[in-house]
């Protein structure tokens, strides 16, 4: 069963948001990948995010380009914690992104990794962090990579 939902609102950002799956699977993270459109299928992210706990998810990742509101979208339907990414693909090179996903209102939180393909693997090892404060298993997984981090370059 999934710990974790990998959101895109489009095709497009499949390639961008491959590093979040290519990291949640070096961390031994079950997670689903879906695509969805805060404005072109709002009634499914709503489902989406409604669902999501009842179905084992415990963690949502959104990726979102322009005016990103994906992340904020499915922070309305569900208290799961949800991790926004800013991504590239407007003109402006994800920085409105990174503005719709970061001024949310509060009591509505959305964590905000960086921009593009560091915050998409941050994404995925924010999860981790997380999923490791009541999965051991994934707590050493990541705790294995940090320490890996030190090792002299």
């Amino acid at each position: 069963m999934p710990l974790v939902g990998v959101v895109m609102g489009s095709r497009s950002d499949e390639h961008l948001m491959q590093e979040t799956s290519d990291v949640l699977t070096q961390m031994g993270v079950d997670h689903e990948i879906v695509v969805m459109s805060a404005h072109r299928t709002p009634e499914r992210v709503m489902e989406y995010g409604r669902s999501a706990r009842e179905r084992g998810i415990e963690v949502i990742i959104a990726g979102a380009g322009g005016s990103a509101g994906l992340p904020g979208v499915l922070a309305g339907w569900t208290t799961l914690p949800i991790i926004g990414v800013p991504l590239t693909t407007s003109e402006l090179k994800g920085i409105d992104a990174l503005y719709a996903i970061a001024q949310m209102p509060p009591g509505i939180p959305v964590a905000c990794v960086a921009v593009g393909s560091w915050g998409a693997r941050n994404a995925g090892y924010l999860a981790a962090q997380i999923l490791g404060l009541t999965h051991d298993a994934i707590r050493q997984k990541y705790d294995d990579y940090r320490e890996g981090l030190k090792a002299p370059i």
